[in-house]
Protein backbone atom coordinates (compact mmCIF):
# COMPACT_ATOMS: atom_id res chain seq x y z
CA UNK A 1 0.00 0.00 0.00
CA UNK A 2 1.53 3.33 -1.09
CA UNK A 3 2.32 6.13 1.36
CA UNK A 4 0.18 8.48 -0.75
CA UNK A 5 -2.86 6.26 -0.18
CA UNK A 6 -2.28 6.19 3.56
CA UNK A 7 -2.06 10.01 3.74
CA UNK A 8 -5.28 10.42 1.74
CA UNK A 9 -7.14 7.89 3.92
CA UNK A 10 -6.00 9.62 7.10
CA UNK A 11 -7.15 12.98 5.76
CA UNK A 12 -10.57 11.53 4.91
CA UNK A 13 -10.90 10.09 8.40
CA UNK A 14 -9.94 13.44 9.99
CA UNK A 15 -12.44 15.28 7.76
CA UNK A 16 -15.20 12.86 8.71
CA UNK A 17 -14.44 13.27 12.39
CA UNK A 18 -14.44 17.07 12.04
CA UNK A 19 -17.77 16.95 10.24
CA UNK A 20 -19.15 14.80 13.03
CA UNK A 21 -18.07 17.39 15.61
CA UNK A 22 -19.81 20.13 13.66
CA UNK A 23 -23.00 18.10 13.50
CA UNK A 24 -22.76 17.33 17.19
CA UNK A 25 -22.39 21.02 18.10
CA UNK A 26 -25.27 21.92 15.83
CA UNK A 27 -27.38 19.52 17.88
CA UNK A 28 -26.26 21.46 21.00
CA UNK A 29 -24.03 18.95 22.79
CA UNK A 30 -23.97 18.69 26.54
CA UNK A 31 -21.15 20.76 28.05
CA UNK A 32 -20.16 20.18 31.65
CA UNK A 33 -19.97 23.17 33.95
CA UNK A 34 -16.23 22.75 34.49
CA UNK A 35 -15.49 22.55 30.74
CA UNK A 36 -15.10 25.65 28.56
CA UNK A 37 -18.40 26.87 27.18
CA UNK A 38 -18.83 28.29 23.70
CA UNK A 39 -18.33 32.05 23.53
CA UNK A 40 -21.47 34.12 24.22
CA UNK A 41 -21.53 35.31 20.61
CA UNK A 42 -21.48 31.71 19.39
CA UNK A 43 -24.36 30.70 21.65
CA UNK A 44 -26.40 33.69 20.53
CA UNK A 45 -25.63 33.04 16.84
CA UNK A 46 -26.64 29.40 17.23
CA UNK A 47 -30.08 30.50 18.48
CA UNK A 48 -29.78 28.69 21.80
CA UNK A 49 -32.49 29.29 24.40
CA UNK A 50 -32.48 29.51 28.19
CA UNK A 51 -32.83 26.16 29.89
CA UNK A 52 -32.85 25.53 33.63
CA UNK A 53 -32.26 28.50 35.95
CA UNK A 54 -30.82 27.54 39.32
CA UNK A 55 -30.87 29.99 42.22
CA UNK A 56 -28.10 29.72 44.82
CA UNK A 57 -29.15 32.26 47.44
CA UNK A 58 -26.26 32.09 49.87
CA UNK A 59 -26.47 33.15 53.49
CA UNK A 60 -24.48 35.94 55.13
CA UNK A 61 -21.53 33.80 56.18
CA UNK A 62 -19.98 30.93 54.22
CA UNK A 63 -19.69 28.13 56.75
CA UNK A 64 -17.57 26.11 54.30
CA UNK A 65 -14.85 28.69 54.90
CA UNK A 66 -12.97 27.81 58.13
CA UNK A 67 -12.52 31.53 58.82
CA UNK A 68 -16.29 31.98 58.91
CA UNK A 69 -17.35 28.70 60.51
CA UNK A 70 -17.63 30.31 63.94
CA UNK A 71 -20.33 30.09 66.57
CA UNK A 72 -21.42 33.72 66.28
CA UNK A 73 -21.56 33.52 62.48
CA UNK A 74 -23.53 30.28 62.57
CA UNK A 75 -26.02 31.97 64.92
CA UNK A 76 -26.33 34.97 62.58
CA UNK A 77 -27.08 32.64 59.66
CA UNK A 78 -29.74 30.81 61.68
CA UNK A 79 -31.42 34.07 62.76
CA UNK A 80 -31.37 35.55 59.26
CA UNK A 81 -34.12 34.86 56.74
CA UNK A 82 -32.40 34.27 53.42
CA UNK A 83 -33.77 36.04 50.37
CA UNK A 84 -36.39 33.79 48.85
CA UNK A 85 -35.41 32.24 45.50
CA UNK A 86 -38.58 33.56 43.88
CA UNK A 87 -37.70 37.12 44.91
CA UNK A 88 -34.39 36.75 43.06
CA UNK A 89 -36.06 35.02 40.11
CA UNK A 90 -38.56 37.89 39.78
CA UNK A 91 -35.67 40.31 39.13
CA UNK A 92 -34.20 38.38 36.22
CA UNK A 93 -34.76 39.69 32.71
CA UNK A 94 -35.01 36.23 31.14
CA UNK A 95 -37.03 33.06 31.60
CA UNK A 96 -36.74 29.44 30.46
CA UNK A 97 -37.40 29.25 26.73
CA UNK A 98 -36.22 32.81 25.96
CA UNK A 99 -33.43 33.30 23.44
CA UNK A 100 -30.06 33.36 25.18
CA UNK A 101 -28.61 36.87 25.53
CA UNK A 102 -25.36 37.58 27.36
CA UNK A 103 -26.44 41.22 27.72
CA UNK A 104 -29.57 40.25 29.66
CA UNK A 105 -27.51 38.10 32.03
CA UNK A 106 -25.18 41.04 32.69
CA UNK A 107 -28.03 43.50 33.20
CA UNK A 108 -29.77 41.08 35.57
CA UNK A 109 -26.56 41.01 37.60
CA UNK A 110 -26.61 44.79 37.88
CA UNK A 111 -30.25 44.82 38.96
CA UNK A 112 -29.57 42.26 41.69
CA UNK A 113 -26.48 44.10 42.91
CA UNK A 114 -28.52 47.29 43.29
CA UNK A 115 -30.64 45.63 46.00
CA UNK A 116 -29.43 46.70 49.45
CA UNK A 117 -30.12 43.26 50.91
CA UNK A 118 -27.61 41.56 48.56
CA UNK A 119 -23.85 41.90 48.83
CA UNK A 120 -23.09 40.65 45.33
CA UNK A 121 -24.60 38.69 42.48
CA UNK A 122 -23.36 36.48 39.68
CA UNK A 123 -25.45 35.36 36.69
CA UNK A 124 -23.61 33.03 34.32
CA UNK A 125 -24.16 30.17 31.89
CA UNK A 126 -22.97 26.82 33.24
CA UNK A 127 -23.99 24.19 30.68
CA UNK A 128 -25.17 23.77 27.09
CA UNK A 129 -27.33 20.83 26.03
CA UNK A 130 -30.19 20.05 23.65
CA UNK A 131 -30.15 23.57 22.25
CA UNK A 132 -30.46 25.09 25.70
CA UNK A 133 -28.20 27.09 28.02
CA UNK A 134 -28.51 26.40 31.74
CA UNK A 135 -27.91 29.46 33.91
CA UNK A 136 -26.73 29.66 37.52
CA UNK A 137 -27.67 32.69 39.63
CA UNK A 138 -25.58 33.11 42.79
CA UNK A 139 -26.26 35.81 45.38
CA UNK A 140 -25.02 36.50 48.88
CA UNK A 141 -27.21 38.08 51.53
CA UNK A 142 -26.22 40.72 54.05
CA UNK A 143 -27.56 41.34 57.55
CA UNK A 144 -30.64 43.53 57.11
CA UNK A 145 -32.08 43.96 60.61
CA UNK A 146 -30.95 47.14 62.31
CA UNK A 147 -32.21 47.44 65.86
CA UNK A 148 -29.95 49.98 67.43
CA UNK A 149 -28.53 53.42 67.92
CA UNK A 150 -27.04 55.62 65.22
CA UNK A 151 -24.56 58.46 65.56
CA UNK A 152 -23.01 60.93 63.15
CA UNK A 153 -21.04 64.14 63.21
CA UNK A 154 -20.22 66.61 60.46
CA UNK A 155 -19.68 70.33 60.28
CA UNK A 156 -19.40 70.50 64.06
CA UNK A 157 -22.93 69.15 64.62
CA UNK A 158 -23.96 65.78 66.04
CA UNK A 159 -26.84 63.65 64.84
CA UNK A 160 -28.19 60.52 66.44
CA UNK A 161 -31.19 58.35 67.02
CA UNK A 162 -32.57 54.87 67.40
CA UNK A 163 -34.55 52.80 64.96
CA UNK A 164 -35.72 49.36 63.97
CA UNK A 165 -35.14 48.81 60.27
CA UNK A 166 -35.54 45.63 58.26
CA UNK A 167 -34.50 45.81 54.61
CA UNK A 168 -35.57 42.29 53.67
CA UNK A 169 -38.62 41.26 55.67
CA UNK A 170 -38.53 37.43 56.04
CA UNK A 171 -36.65 37.26 52.75
CA UNK A 172 -39.29 39.04 50.64
CA UNK A 173 -37.28 42.12 49.70
CA UNK A 174 -39.77 44.38 51.51
CA UNK A 175 -38.20 47.11 53.67
CA UNK A 176 -39.83 48.37 56.88
CA UNK A 177 -38.45 50.98 59.24
CA UNK A 178 -39.55 52.87 62.34
CA UNK A 179 -37.38 55.11 64.44
CA UNK A 180 -36.56 58.45 65.98
CA UNK A 181 -33.70 60.68 64.86
CA UNK A 182 -32.28 63.94 66.13
CA UNK A 183 -30.97 65.65 63.03
CA UNK A 184 -29.41 68.96 62.16
CA UNK A 185 -32.68 70.59 61.15
CA UNK A 186 -35.29 68.68 63.13
CA UNK A 187 -36.15 65.71 65.33
CA UNK A 188 -38.18 63.10 63.46
CA UNK A 189 -40.18 60.00 64.27
CA UNK A 190 -40.51 58.15 60.99
CA UNK A 191 -42.31 55.13 59.59
CA UNK A 192 -41.64 53.85 56.08
CA UNK A 193 -42.36 50.82 53.89
CA UNK A 194 -40.71 50.09 50.54
CA UNK A 195 -41.29 47.27 48.10
CA UNK A 196 -39.35 47.41 44.83
CA UNK A 197 -41.22 44.39 43.44
CA UNK A 198 -44.77 44.68 44.65
CA UNK A 199 -46.47 41.29 44.44
CA UNK A 200 -43.55 39.84 42.46
CA UNK A 201 -43.94 42.45 39.70
CA UNK A 202 -41.87 45.44 38.63
CA UNK A 203 -44.19 47.84 40.46
CA UNK A 204 -42.36 49.91 43.09
CA UNK A 205 -44.09 51.14 46.27
CA UNK A 206 -42.72 53.68 48.76
CA UNK A 207 -44.92 55.01 51.59
CA UNK A 208 -43.65 57.16 54.47
CA UNK A 209 -44.93 59.17 57.38
CA UNK A 210 -42.86 61.38 59.67
CA UNK A 211 -43.93 63.30 62.76
CA UNK A 212 -41.34 66.03 63.22
CA UNK A 213 -40.49 68.60 65.83
CA UNK A 214 -41.32 71.31 63.29
CA UNK A 215 -44.18 69.70 61.36
CA UNK A 216 -44.90 66.48 59.52
CA UNK A 217 -44.26 64.67 56.25
CA UNK A 218 -46.49 62.26 54.37
CA UNK A 219 -45.53 60.70 51.08
CA UNK A 220 -46.70 57.94 48.73
CA UNK A 221 -45.15 56.82 45.45
CA UNK A 222 -46.30 53.96 43.23
CA UNK A 223 -44.70 53.40 39.86
CA UNK A 224 -43.67 50.86 37.29
CA UNK A 225 -40.39 52.40 36.12
CA UNK A 226 -38.26 51.70 33.09
CA UNK A 227 -36.62 48.90 35.05
CA UNK A 228 -34.34 47.70 32.24
CA UNK A 229 -32.77 49.04 29.08
CA UNK A 230 -35.29 47.17 26.94
CA UNK A 231 -38.36 48.19 28.98
CA UNK A 232 -41.15 49.38 26.69
CA UNK A 233 -43.41 51.33 29.06
CA UNK A 234 -43.52 52.98 32.44
CA UNK A 235 -46.12 54.76 34.57
CA UNK A 236 -46.59 56.02 38.09
CA UNK A 237 -47.61 58.73 40.49
CA UNK A 238 -46.38 60.29 43.71
CA UNK A 239 -47.87 62.64 46.29
CA UNK A 240 -46.12 64.53 49.08
CA UNK A 241 -47.27 66.78 51.91
CA UNK A 242 -44.32 68.28 53.79
CA UNK A 243 -44.86 70.91 56.50
CA UNK A 244 -41.51 72.04 57.93
CA UNK A 245 -39.38 74.95 59.13
CA UNK A 246 -36.60 75.96 56.75
CA UNK A 247 -33.52 77.97 57.69
CA UNK A 248 -31.05 80.12 55.81
CA UNK A 249 -27.40 79.97 56.89
CA UNK A 250 -24.27 82.07 56.97
CA UNK A 251 -20.95 81.07 58.59
CA UNK A 252 -22.69 78.02 59.98
CA UNK A 253 -25.33 80.07 61.83
CA UNK A 254 -29.03 80.53 61.10
CA UNK A 255 -29.76 84.03 59.77
CA UNK A 256 -33.41 83.56 58.72
CA UNK A 257 -36.13 81.04 59.43
CA UNK A 258 -39.68 80.46 58.20
CA UNK A 259 -42.30 77.77 57.77
CA UNK A 260 -42.63 76.09 54.38
CA UNK A 261 -45.69 73.96 53.63
CA UNK A 262 -45.08 72.07 50.40
CA UNK A 263 -47.66 70.03 48.52
CA UNK A 264 -46.67 68.00 45.49
CA UNK A 265 -48.52 65.62 43.19
CA UNK A 266 -47.26 64.13 39.95
CA UNK A 267 -48.42 61.49 37.48
CA UNK A 268 -46.70 60.25 34.34
CA UNK A 269 -46.65 57.64 31.62
CA UNK A 270 -43.79 56.65 29.34
CA UNK A 271 -43.02 54.52 26.32
CA UNK A 272 -39.95 53.31 24.43
CA UNK A 273 -38.99 51.06 21.53
CA UNK A 274 -36.38 49.52 23.78
CA UNK A 275 -32.70 48.99 23.12
CA UNK A 276 -31.64 49.48 19.50
CA UNK A 277 -28.03 49.48 18.25
CA UNK A 278 -26.73 50.15 21.74
CA UNK A 279 -29.05 53.11 22.47
CA UNK A 280 -32.32 53.60 24.31
CA UNK A 281 -34.79 56.39 23.52
CA UNK A 282 -37.65 57.04 25.92
CA UNK A 283 -40.55 59.46 26.00
CA UNK A 284 -42.66 60.46 28.99
CA UNK A 285 -45.63 62.72 29.42
CA UNK A 286 -47.00 63.83 32.75
CA UNK A 287 -48.50 66.53 34.90
CA UNK A 288 -47.23 68.18 38.09
CA UNK A 289 -48.86 70.18 40.86
CA UNK A 290 -46.45 71.91 43.25
CA UNK A 291 -47.29 74.53 45.86
CA UNK A 292 -45.15 76.18 48.55
CA UNK A 293 -46.81 78.39 51.16
CA UNK A 294 -44.48 80.32 53.48
CA UNK A 295 -45.24 81.79 56.91
CA UNK A 296 -43.34 83.25 59.85
CA UNK A 297 -42.46 80.98 62.74
CA UNK A 298 -43.09 82.32 66.25
CA UNK A 299 -39.92 80.81 67.76
CA UNK A 300 -37.62 82.80 65.49
CA UNK A 301 -36.64 86.16 66.97
CA UNK A 302 -34.25 87.34 64.26
CA UNK A 303 -34.91 89.13 61.01
CA UNK A 304 -37.51 87.35 58.89
CA UNK A 305 -37.71 87.79 55.14
CA UNK A 306 -40.40 85.52 53.74
CA UNK A 307 -40.06 84.01 50.27
CA UNK A 308 -42.98 84.61 47.91
CA UNK A 309 -45.54 81.81 47.79
CA UNK A 310 -45.29 79.57 44.72
CA UNK A 311 -47.87 77.50 42.88
CA UNK A 312 -47.12 75.66 39.67
CA UNK A 313 -49.54 73.46 37.74
CA UNK A 314 -48.24 72.20 34.43
CA UNK A 315 -48.20 69.36 31.93
CA UNK A 316 -44.79 68.27 30.68
CA UNK A 317 -42.99 66.09 28.17
CA UNK A 318 -39.61 64.41 28.68
CA UNK A 319 -37.12 62.72 26.37
CA UNK A 320 -34.31 60.42 27.57
CA UNK A 321 -31.37 59.09 25.58
CA UNK A 322 -29.21 56.34 27.12
CA UNK A 323 -26.23 54.43 25.80
CA UNK A 324 -25.66 50.84 26.89
CA UNK A 325 -22.10 50.85 28.21
CA UNK A 326 -21.15 49.47 31.64
CA UNK A 327 -17.90 48.31 33.18
CA UNK A 328 -17.32 46.15 36.25
CA UNK A 329 -14.56 47.51 38.47
CA UNK A 330 -13.28 47.08 42.00
CA UNK A 331 -11.75 49.34 44.66
CA UNK A 332 -12.93 52.66 43.30
CA UNK A 333 -15.85 53.89 45.40
CA UNK A 334 -16.26 50.66 47.41
CA UNK A 335 -13.86 48.34 49.22
CA UNK A 336 -13.47 44.85 47.73
CA UNK A 337 -16.90 44.99 46.18
CA UNK A 338 -18.07 44.74 42.56
CA UNK A 339 -18.91 48.20 41.21
CA UNK A 340 -20.97 48.80 38.07
CA UNK A 341 -19.54 51.90 36.44
CA UNK A 342 -21.72 53.54 33.81
CA UNK A 343 -19.46 54.66 30.97
CA UNK A 344 -22.02 55.49 28.31
CA UNK A 345 -23.49 58.80 27.27
CA UNK A 346 -26.89 59.87 28.59
CA UNK A 347 -29.11 62.89 28.14
CA UNK A 348 -32.51 63.93 29.42
CA UNK A 349 -34.70 67.01 28.88
CA UNK A 350 -38.08 67.84 30.43
CA UNK A 351 -40.16 70.84 29.38
CA UNK A 352 -43.43 71.89 30.96
CA UNK A 353 -45.71 74.88 30.61
CA UNK A 354 -47.22 76.37 33.77
CA UNK A 355 -50.13 78.66 32.96
CA UNK A 356 -52.42 80.83 35.07
CA UNK A 357 -55.31 79.24 33.23
CA UNK A 358 -54.39 75.92 34.81
CA UNK A 359 -54.12 77.37 38.31
CA UNK A 360 -50.47 78.48 38.40
CA UNK A 361 -49.63 81.70 40.20
CA UNK A 362 -47.73 82.87 37.12
CA UNK A 363 -46.95 81.57 33.65
CA UNK A 364 -43.54 80.00 33.12
CA UNK A 365 -41.66 77.42 31.08
CA UNK A 366 -40.39 74.75 33.49
CA UNK A 367 -37.04 73.26 32.48
CA UNK A 368 -35.12 70.23 33.79
CA UNK A 369 -32.34 68.32 32.08
CA UNK A 370 -29.07 66.51 32.47
CA UNK A 371 -26.11 65.22 30.50
CA UNK A 372 -23.60 62.60 31.52
CA UNK A 373 -20.75 60.56 30.14
CA UNK A 374 -18.17 58.08 31.35
CA UNK A 375 -14.88 57.24 29.72
CA UNK A 376 -12.29 54.53 30.35
CA UNK A 377 -9.09 56.41 29.55
CA UNK A 378 -7.03 53.26 30.07
CA UNK A 379 -7.14 49.99 31.96
CA UNK A 380 -6.38 51.96 35.14
CA UNK A 381 -7.98 55.38 34.60
CA UNK A 382 -11.65 56.36 34.47
CA UNK A 383 -13.31 59.75 33.95
CA UNK A 384 -16.99 60.35 34.78
CA UNK A 385 -18.78 63.64 34.18
CA UNK A 386 -22.32 64.95 34.63
CA UNK A 387 -24.20 68.24 34.37
CA UNK A 388 -27.73 69.09 35.55
CA UNK A 389 -30.05 72.02 34.86
CA UNK A 390 -33.20 73.01 36.74
CA UNK A 391 -35.13 76.24 36.57
CA UNK A 392 -37.88 78.15 34.83
CA UNK A 393 -38.17 80.77 32.12
CA UNK A 394 -40.47 83.46 33.45
CA UNK A 395 -41.28 86.79 31.76
CA UNK A 396 -38.36 86.33 29.40
CA UNK A 397 -35.70 85.64 32.04
CA UNK A 398 -34.39 82.62 33.90
CA UNK A 399 -35.64 82.31 37.48
CA UNK A 400 -34.51 79.96 40.22
CA UNK A 401 -32.18 78.35 37.68
CA UNK A 402 -29.25 76.22 38.80
CA UNK A 403 -26.67 74.55 36.58
CA UNK A 404 -24.54 71.98 38.44
CA UNK A 405 -21.68 69.94 37.07
CA UNK A 406 -19.13 67.45 38.35
CA UNK A 407 -16.13 65.59 36.97
CA UNK A 408 -14.70 62.57 38.82
CA UNK A 409 -11.32 61.09 37.90
CA UNK A 410 -9.90 57.77 39.12
CA UNK A 411 -6.51 56.26 38.41
CA UNK A 412 -5.51 52.93 39.95
CA UNK A 413 -1.87 53.07 41.02
CA UNK A 414 -1.81 49.48 42.26
CA UNK A 415 -4.21 46.90 43.64
CA UNK A 416 -4.22 48.82 46.95
CA UNK A 417 -3.72 52.47 46.01
CA UNK A 418 -5.96 54.81 44.02
CA UNK A 419 -5.67 58.50 43.19
CA UNK A 420 -9.02 60.30 43.04
CA UNK A 421 -10.01 63.86 42.33
CA UNK A 422 -13.31 65.58 41.67
CA UNK A 423 -14.23 69.07 40.56
CA UNK A 424 -17.76 70.29 41.23
CA UNK A 425 -19.38 73.58 40.32
CA UNK A 426 -22.79 75.24 40.47
CA UNK A 427 -24.17 78.45 38.97
CA UNK A 428 -27.45 79.96 40.15
CA UNK A 429 -29.52 82.64 38.46
CA UNK A 430 -32.24 84.66 40.24
CA UNK A 431 -32.63 82.07 42.99
CA UNK A 432 -35.79 81.98 45.07
CA UNK A 433 -35.10 83.24 48.58
CA UNK A 434 -35.40 79.81 50.20
CA UNK A 435 -32.79 78.28 47.87
CA UNK A 436 -29.11 78.72 48.71
CA UNK A 437 -25.90 77.40 47.21
CA UNK A 438 -23.92 76.50 50.30
CA UNK A 439 -20.51 75.05 51.04
CA UNK A 440 -19.26 73.61 54.31
CA UNK A 441 -18.67 70.49 56.33
CA UNK A 442 -21.87 68.82 55.17
CA UNK A 443 -21.20 69.07 51.42
CA UNK A 444 -17.53 68.50 50.78
CA UNK A 445 -15.50 71.17 52.63
CA UNK A 446 -14.74 68.91 55.55
CA UNK A 447 -12.64 71.30 57.64
CA UNK A 448 -15.45 73.82 58.17
CA UNK A 449 -18.81 74.08 59.95
CA UNK A 450 -21.83 72.95 58.00
CA UNK A 451 -23.45 75.47 55.66
CA UNK A 452 -20.55 77.81 56.24
CA UNK A 453 -20.63 80.05 53.17
CA UNK A 454 -23.44 80.90 50.74
CA UNK A 455 -23.91 82.61 47.40
CA UNK A 456 -25.30 81.94 43.94
CA UNK A 457 -22.13 80.29 42.63
CA UNK A 458 -20.06 77.49 44.11
CA UNK A 459 -16.94 75.54 43.22
CA UNK A 460 -15.22 72.69 45.06
CA UNK A 461 -12.09 70.69 44.27
CA UNK A 462 -11.23 67.54 46.21
CA UNK A 463 -8.02 65.54 45.88
CA UNK A 464 -7.69 62.17 47.64
CA UNK A 465 -5.09 59.49 47.95
CA UNK A 466 -7.02 56.32 48.74
CA UNK A 467 -5.71 53.12 50.29
CA UNK A 468 -7.59 49.82 50.24
CA UNK A 469 -6.16 47.46 52.84
CA UNK A 470 -6.57 43.69 53.04
CA UNK A 471 -7.47 43.99 56.73
CA UNK A 472 -10.79 42.23 57.32
CA UNK A 473 -11.46 42.51 61.10
CA UNK A 474 -13.83 39.86 62.44
CA UNK A 475 -14.78 39.10 58.80
CA UNK A 476 -17.24 42.00 59.12
CA UNK A 477 -15.60 45.15 57.73
CA UNK A 478 -13.28 45.99 54.89
CA UNK A 479 -10.94 48.78 55.93
CA UNK A 480 -9.49 51.61 53.88
CA UNK A 481 -7.96 55.02 54.46
CA UNK A 482 -7.63 58.38 52.73
CA UNK A 483 -5.58 61.54 52.87
CA UNK A 484 -7.44 64.48 51.35
CA UNK A 485 -7.27 68.14 50.41
CA UNK A 486 -10.40 70.25 49.80
CA UNK A 487 -10.58 73.73 48.36
CA UNK A 488 -13.71 75.64 47.47
CA UNK A 489 -15.71 78.84 47.69
CA UNK A 490 -19.05 80.47 47.03
CA UNK A 491 -19.56 83.94 45.65
CA UNK A 492 -22.08 86.13 43.89
CA UNK A 493 -25.40 87.51 45.03
CA UNK A 494 -26.83 86.53 48.39
CA UNK A 495 -29.84 88.19 50.00
CA UNK A 496 -28.47 87.43 53.48
CA UNK A 497 -25.06 86.81 54.95
CA UNK A 498 -21.54 88.12 54.80
CA UNK A 499 -19.51 88.64 51.62
CA UNK A 500 -17.54 85.72 50.27
CA UNK A 501 -14.35 84.93 52.19
CA UNK A 502 -12.61 83.73 49.06
CA UNK A 503 -11.03 80.33 48.72
CA UNK A 504 -11.39 78.05 51.73
CA UNK A 505 -9.00 75.13 52.11
CA UNK A 506 -8.58 72.15 54.40
CA UNK A 507 -6.47 69.01 54.73
CA UNK A 508 -7.17 65.82 56.59
CA UNK A 509 -6.99 62.08 56.95
CA UNK A 510 -9.61 59.46 57.56
CA UNK A 511 -10.53 55.82 57.86
CA UNK A 512 -13.14 54.03 55.75
CA UNK A 513 -15.11 50.98 56.88
CA UNK A 514 -16.95 49.11 54.17
CA UNK A 515 -19.60 46.80 55.61
CA UNK A 516 -19.44 43.47 53.80
CA UNK A 517 -22.14 41.86 55.96
CA UNK A 518 -24.72 44.62 56.40
CA UNK A 519 -27.03 46.48 54.06
CA UNK A 520 -27.43 49.40 56.44
CA UNK A 521 -24.73 51.65 54.99
CA UNK A 522 -22.09 51.26 52.33
CA UNK A 523 -19.09 53.17 53.68
CA UNK A 524 -18.59 54.60 57.16
CA UNK A 525 -16.31 57.68 57.12
CA UNK A 526 -14.28 58.71 60.16
CA UNK A 527 -12.34 61.87 59.28
CA UNK A 528 -10.17 64.45 61.00
CA UNK A 529 -9.93 67.70 59.02
CA UNK A 530 -7.95 70.88 59.59
CA UNK A 531 -9.21 74.20 58.17
CA UNK A 532 -6.56 76.42 56.62
CA UNK A 533 -8.71 79.55 56.23
CA UNK A 534 -11.96 81.02 57.53
CA UNK A 535 -12.80 83.30 60.42
CA UNK A 536 -10.98 82.85 63.76
CA UNK A 537 -14.08 81.58 65.57
CA UNK A 538 -14.17 78.16 63.91
CA UNK A 539 -12.51 75.17 65.52
CA UNK A 540 -9.04 74.30 64.30
CA UNK A 541 -9.87 70.60 64.16
CA UNK A 542 -13.09 69.14 62.74
CA UNK A 543 -14.09 65.57 63.56
CA UNK A 544 -16.58 63.88 61.20
CA UNK A 545 -18.42 60.56 61.36
CA UNK A 546 -20.95 59.79 58.63
CA UNK A 547 -22.20 57.07 56.32
CA UNK A 548 -21.92 57.62 52.58
CA UNK A 549 -22.57 55.63 49.44
CA UNK A 550 -19.01 56.18 48.23
CA UNK A 551 -15.48 56.00 49.56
Amino acid sequence: MSSTYLLVAAAVRRSAAFAGLIALFAAAPFVLADEPLPAPQEMEAAGLVIGDITIDNQNIFDLNDPNEDKGLFRLANRLHYRTRPQVIRDQLLFHPGDRYSARLLEESERILRSARYLYDASVRPVAVHDGRVDVAVTTRDVWTLNPGVSFGRRGGKNTGGFEIEELNLVGTGIALSAGHKSGIDRDSTTFEVKDRHLGGTWWDLDAQYSSNSDGSLRGLALQRPFYALDSRWATGFNVLDDDRIDSLYDLGNIVDQFRDHERLAEVYGGWSKGLSNGWVRRWRIGATYQENVFAATPNWTGVTTLPADRKWVYPWVQFDLIEDDYLKLRNRDQIERTEDFYLGARASLRLGWADTGLGSARSALMIAGNLGHGLALSDRSTLVSAIDLNGRLESGSLRDAVVEGAVRYYTQQSSRFLFFTTLEGAYGRNLDLDHQLLIGGDNGLRGYPLRYQGGDRRILLTVEQRFFSDWYPFRLFRVGAAAFFDVGRTWGETSLGTPSQGLLKDVGVGLRFGSSRSGLGNIIHVDVAFPLDGDPSIKKVQFLVETKERF
